[in-house]
């Protein structure tokens, strides 16, 4: 599990940008920032310019740390026109890559707009694959394993998940898990206020 940021990834599109703007608008240099969410400022001025991908534990330290969250970093600029989301229509994010295992996709069940405060996910993790570390931030999380199985890790407890199963936690607990199954896994996941 890498610390510094998973750059393997899929670049998100206008995440520089808008990482940019953020820490200007915060006032901070380069180098203040990356003491900030602890990487280098090399990493950071890759993401700015879009030469590489963060990871999720990274996204959500550089929201913490611009005093904003993940979800208005990411914001696409589209607009719903219909409260309905048809599969085709799904945004799906790669969040971490693994070399050879694979890696974590999100895809959106909501459409991401400034101000959400509810937001739905299809975690889709391949054999093997783990988070990158524990996270905690502020809200509430729940979710219902769709297929596969997998260990929720809160805080100094595991838990073993298979489908059909379903689970809730406050986000200030420490939180991750890892497909430890031969299948891939896939979780709706749901969480409120908007994280990311």
């Amino acid at each position: 599990m890498k610390k510094n940021g998973d750059t393997s990834g899929t670049v998100l599109p206008n995440l520089g940008m808008r990482l940019r703007h953020a820490r200007l608008a915060q006032e901070l240099t380069l180098k203040q920032l990356a003491q900030k969410v602890e990487c280098s400022e090399s990493l950071l001025s890759k993401l700015e310019n879009e030469l590489a991908s963060p990871s999720l534990a990274m996204l959500h330290r550089l929201a913490r740390s611009l005093e904003t969250n993940i979800s208005d970093l990411m914001a696409e600029n589209w607009v719903a026109d219909s409260p309905v989301l048809k599969p085709e229509q799904r945004r799906r994010k790669r969040f971490i890559q693994r070399n050879k295992q694979g890696g974590i996709d999100l895809e959106n069940l909501t459409y991401n707009h400034k101000g959400g405060l509810l937001q739905g996910n299809i975690h889709i993790i391949e054999p093997g694959v783990a988070s990158d570390g524990l996270i905690e931030h502020h809200g509430e999380e729940m979710g219902y394993v769709l297929a596969g199985e997998l260990e929720l890790y809160l805080g100094e407890e595991t838990h073993l998940l298979a489908a059909g199963d379903s689970f809730y936690f406050p986000s200030h607990i420490p939180h991750g898990y890892c497909n430890i199954g031969t299948t891939v896994a896939q979780v709706l996941w749901v969480n409120t206020p908007v994280t990311f």
